[in-house]
């Protein structure tokens, strides 16, 4: 993931979500160029600056990405993100996937556009 404002967004990332700073590598400009968060019970997320253009992902642009985070507490992100002002899409709510099973899911987006969705869907069974 890309944004305009990294440190915001790890602001974001760490204090609504609850994930977890993991690497926070600072640029020239005083913002940062890598990041690296954790999401507590497993689960990572690497983002960067749309100011530095000498990578292979260089050109994308903020707010253009959708996340879907396999967690177990959607009531607490939603809560957080309610406390904290933030835009809720989806409070939390049972769905089915594309592939029929079942989740409880909120989603919300963040400060630059990016929607974010957490739930109990873990992917297809491996049998």
């Amino acid at each position: 993931m890309h944004y305009d404002d990294t440190k915001a967004a790890l602001r974001f990332l760490v204090d609504v979500p609850g994930f977890e700073q993991v690497v926070a590598s600072p640029d020239e400009h005083g913002g940062i160029r890598h990041a690296e968060l954790r999401r507590p019970g497993g689960g990572a997320l690497v983002s960067g600056s749309t100011r530095h253009t000498d990578s292979v992902h260089g050109r994308t642009r903020a707010g253009a990405s959708a996340v879907y985070v396999v967690s177990d507490e959607a009531d607490a992100v939603h809560r957080r993100v309610v406390n904290a002002g933030g835009e809720v899409l989806e409070a939390p709510h049972e769905t089915r996937f594309g592939s029929g099973a079942a989740a409880y899911v909120c989603t919300v987006r963040d400060p630059k556009g990016n929607l974010w969705t957490f739930g109990t869907y873990r992917g297809p069974s491996p049998e």
